[in-house]
């Protein structure tokens, strides 16, 4: 655990040197140095930079539980039911693909401005992403195992509980990392837009005032929201996949 946590702060610290060299190099307003843009942050927390953490982080958090709710069931379900996933997979194939924040502007207009639309849409996002990848991994579970349980007298909710489930949950993880990331991305094109609250918005109302250290001070607490979301991942994933340390 020391070590772990050890590595982080070297990790962290490199990165933070690496700032500064470049900051030093390109030597331009745009790009201030890290100590100037944390100084800027903590004294842009109280000021309104705190309220603006809190609204971004609970759309995110809405839409990675809705995400989940609605992709792990529907993926699991059409990971082991073949004929049904033959008639939806051509579905899934043609929608996947496409790039869902080009349905912005459509969902702002159906659904207005406000947090609906803006958790729609990184809901949206997310959910194709755990819903294909519990889906395939649904799918790849060994059959050997399966049958091997079934011999032994398994009923159809004890193959789900005691060996599909099982064999999912980690990469379900996996997608929760992966749709973490996505969705404060999308998180930043929806609050960008037509808005007047959260990081996103800060973050343009900064770069719109070529206020630089405050749109630095943005994407640090876009940084630390990122950072807080991929550690709870994986002390969730450490508690629950505890088979895996075995």
């Amino acid at each position: 655990m020391k070590k772990n946590i050890f590595r982080q702060i070297v990790s962290i610290a490199a990165l933070f040197a690496a700032w500064q060299f470049l900051a030093i190099l390109v030597a331009n307003p745009a790009l201030p140095t890290p100590g100037n843009a944390f100084m800027v942050f903590f004294r842009e927390i109280p000021a309104g930079l705190w309220n603006h953490f809190l609204i971004s982080g609970w759309r995110v958090l809405a839409s990675i539980l809705l995400s989940l709710l609605a992709g792990v069931p529907l993926g699991l379900w059409l990971g082991r039911e073949e004929k049904y996933d033959r008639f939806f997979a051509p579905m899934l194939y043609l929608i996947y693909p496409i790039p869902k924040i080009v349905f912005l502007p459509l969902v702002m207009v159906l659904f207005g401005l406000g947090n609906f639309s803006k958790i729609f849409l990184i809901t949206l996002v997310v959910f194709f992403q755990i819903l294909v990848t519990t889906r395939d991994a649904a799918r790849n579970v060994s059959q050997a195992m399966i049958l091997s349980v079934v011999s032994l007298g398994a009923k159809r909710r004890d193959l789900y509980r005691h060996v599909i489930w099982p064999a999912i949950i980690p990469d379900i993880f996996t997608a929760l990392r992966i749709g973490s990331g996505t969705a404060i991305a999308v998180l930043f094109f929806a609050e960008s837009i037509a808005s007047s609250e959260g990081l996103g918005y800060y973050l343009m109302d900064a770069w719109s005032r070529y206020a630089y250290p405050e749109m630095f001070a943005g994407i640090i607490a876009m940084g630390v929201l990122g950072y807080a979301l991929y550690l709870a991942i994986d002390i969730l994933d450490r508690k629950i996949c505890y088979w895996k340390r075995l």
